[in-house]
Formats: C-alpha cells, structure tokens, sequence
C-alpha cells in the first residue's frame, strides 16, 4: 500500500497533537484490505481516547453569533433568539468570495470539496471529490486474472459507496 494519511501528511483540526499509525497493507488482496480496516478501526479508538483526554470541558460551540445558533434553552425564552434560529437554518450565513479545495481523512480515503463562492449564502459551484469513486477505478487492476466468481468479494473489499459513485 501507500503510507498516505492526510491527518499525518497535511494535518488539520487536533491530528497535529495525537500519535497514530497509518496502516499500510502488504499484499493487497481481500484478507489485507479486511485486516487493514480492523487495524484502522483500532486507531481510530486510539486517536479518540487521546482526544478525550485533551478534550477541555466548557462549552464546545463556536461563539459567533453569525455562524452558531442560540442554545435551546435561550430559544423557548426570546423571540430574537427564535428568529436567530430560524435566520441561520433558512438563510445560511454569506461566504467570503473566492474559491477553496480542501480534502480530509475518510474511512474510504481522500474526501475532498471545491467550493466557488460568489460572495452569497448559497455557493456558486460545489464539487465533492467522493472516495469511493476514485477506488472503484482500481477495479480492473484488483480482478485482472481472478475469476467471476471473486468479483462480489472483491468488490466488497473495496467497500464502495454506491451514492457516491452514481454522478
């Protein structure tokens, strides 16, 4: 495999501040793709007890006023805080103009967004770059010389997202 891990390779959020392995596989086939998404779930424990650990108590909201919305309890009692509310979830909040591709660890791989952004609550342009698209392109290397009858396994393997796929 391909020791390639965006947590690692270009860190975003708290990966910076947690140790964890990337989990490379050796021969490629069904079983090494089966265990290595049984070690990556084990990391993935892994990197999450770190982070509850560092994890600071306190409230966890972003306290923009623009982007959060007001707490629950703040809406039963204020009607500029109903409004608040109702505003941020049918209006959105207004995008800086310009344009950002940023990508993040999945558990299929690479998820990436490019976003164009004219300056308005809606975007101009969206396209989502799905993993699983991109690794059903490995399938005919995968099935090259396998028989019919491992297609299915091998399919399974590659555990594609069908939606993802379908453009």
């Amino acid at each position: 495999g391909v020791p390639r891990d965006l947590r690692r390779d270009e860190p975003y959020l708290a990966y910076d501040q947690v140790d964890f392995d990337v989990v490379v596989g050796t021969f490629g086939d069904c079983y090494d793709r089966y265990a290595i998404r049984l070690a990556e779930i084990r990391e993935s424990i892994r990197i999450v007890r770190q982070i509850l650990e560092a994890m600071p108590g306190g409230d966890y909201r972003v306290q923009d006023k623009k982007v959060t919305p007001p707490p629950r309890a703040r809406i039963d009692e204020s009607m500029e805080a109903l409004i608040h509310h109702f505003k941020i979830f049918t209006e959105g909040f207004s995008v800086p103009e310009g344009e950002v591709y940023r990508a993040v660890e999945s558990p299929r791989g690479e998820l990436g967004v490019y976003l164009v952004s004219d300056g308005t609550s809606r975007p101009y342009r969206l396209h989502v770059r799905a993993p699983s698209f991109v690794n059903l392109q490995t399938l005919p290397h995968l099935m090259q010389g396998g028989l019919v009858a491992d297609a299915v396994a091998i399919i399974s393997s590659v555990d594609p997202i069908m939606g993802e796929v379908d453009r």
